[in-house]
């Protein structure tokens, strides 16, 4: 198992790990209820979840109640549980076979090898869930029923990092409604070769399209997951290390614009997909403006006409090409902004491509 199954635990001091630990048993044996020592209810709301987040494996208690009694050192902890407990024990079975079905998938591929397996299953078989229903919170509903939310993704990720031995934990943001943005938001750090990395498989899920997978949030470092994610509740570990981007390893980041010319002409002549990281600079608008004018030229040779979808925050751009272009789509590219669309993200036209920009 990966040494970061505790690591919430740890960052706990004595008394509060004694309520983690009262409530790690009486949640694994599905009591109804359990003393817990006695702590005010912010402690005793983040000392669950982060028996949660540990344990992903605990999927079926979402929330809790608890009773005070006069006196006493200790109080009566109550958690809800989602599914009557016979059929807790056999979703568990279910879960823990499901893992392990997975996790042999990957057994013979190395430390990166094993991190995008599990990075590439999330994005491909699992669906966000805008309802946002509560399993879609936890593993049995990113790998029992292929739905989840931005939690239920991570823990996914981590239960599975887990069993292949990988060190893993859960990363959570606070929301910020200044910014728009109204929940809590949860992904990964994980250690490969060594360095700790954020993983945002959730992030990526949504960006990809078209069976393109999305590598926009593999192995970033703090200063890159700062660009549109808020800062963490809980202490994680440092992430200083940019050097293993997804894009920059496989040579898909690029500093001029004459590579990105070059690797435009290719794409249009063989018709696939463009997916690029842009490390010239700050994307800006006029450098935006500039590479989009490239794109449009390289398909109006072609006779075909440039789709360009741009995450902002990461620099990243995807480029699809399709025959027809005609002469509404060759005018010149001039961007217009509109309202935001939802938190994080904003949606730009222009004459040539409709884009959408994470900002």
């Amino acid at each position: 198992m990966s040494k970061a199954s505790n690591y919430y635990y740890e960052q706990l001091n004595k008394e509060q790990q004694k309520a983690y630990y009262a409530m790690k048993e009486g949640l694994l044996n599905q009591q109804d209820s359990f003393a817990v020592p006695m702590l005010d209810k912010k402690e005793l709301s983040d000392i669950y979840f982060m028996v949660r987040m540990d344990c992903p494996e605990i999927f079926y208690s979402v929330r809790f109640s608890y009773r005070y009694y006069p006196d006493s050192t200790a109080v009566e902890f109550i958690p809800e549980y989602l599914f009557q407990k016979d059929k807790i024990r056999e979703h568990r079975q279910a879960m823990q076979a499901r893992v392990k079905k997975l996790a042999r998938q990957a057994q013979g591929l190395d430390e990166k090898g094993k991190e995008l397996f599990i990075h590439d299953f999330i994005v491909q078989n699992v669906r966000y869930d805008k309802l946002k229903k509560e399993y879609s919170h936890e593993i049995i509903g990113a790998l029992g029923n292929g739905v989840a939310v931005c939690e239920g993704m991570a823990k996914a990720v981590k239960i599975l990092c887990d069993e292949l031995g990988i060190w893993c934990i859960i990363a959570l943001s606070e929301a910020n409604p200044e910014k728009g943005i109204k929940y809590r938001h949860a992904w990964n750090v994980i250690k490969i070769g060594g360095q700790y990395y954020h993983v945002d498989a959730t992030f990526d899920n949504t960006l990809s399209k078209d069976d393109t997978i999305r590598y926009d949030y593999v192995n970033l470092s703090d200063k890159q997951i700062a660009r549109d994610h808020e800062p963490v509740i809980w202490k994680v570990p440092a992430c200083p290390d940019g050097d293993h981007f997804y894009y920059k390893e496989k040579k898909l980041s690029w500093t001029t614009t004459d590579e990105v010319r070059n690797r435009t002409r290719q794409a249009v002549k063989k018709g696939k997909i463009l997916l690029f990281h842009w490390r010239g600079g700050y994307l800006t608008k006029e450098v935006l403006q500039e590479l989009l004018s490239i794109f449009s030229e390289e398909a109006k040779a072609k006779g075909k006409q440039s789709f360009v979808s741009v995450n902002r925050a990461q620099a990243v751009l995807r480029v699809r090409f399709q025959e027809g272009a005609g002469e509404e789509q060759h005018r010149k590219n001039r961007l217009r902004w509109k309202k935001p669309m939802k938190a994080n993200y904003r949606k730009y036209r222009m004459t040539v491509c409709r884009i959408k920009i994470k900002a």
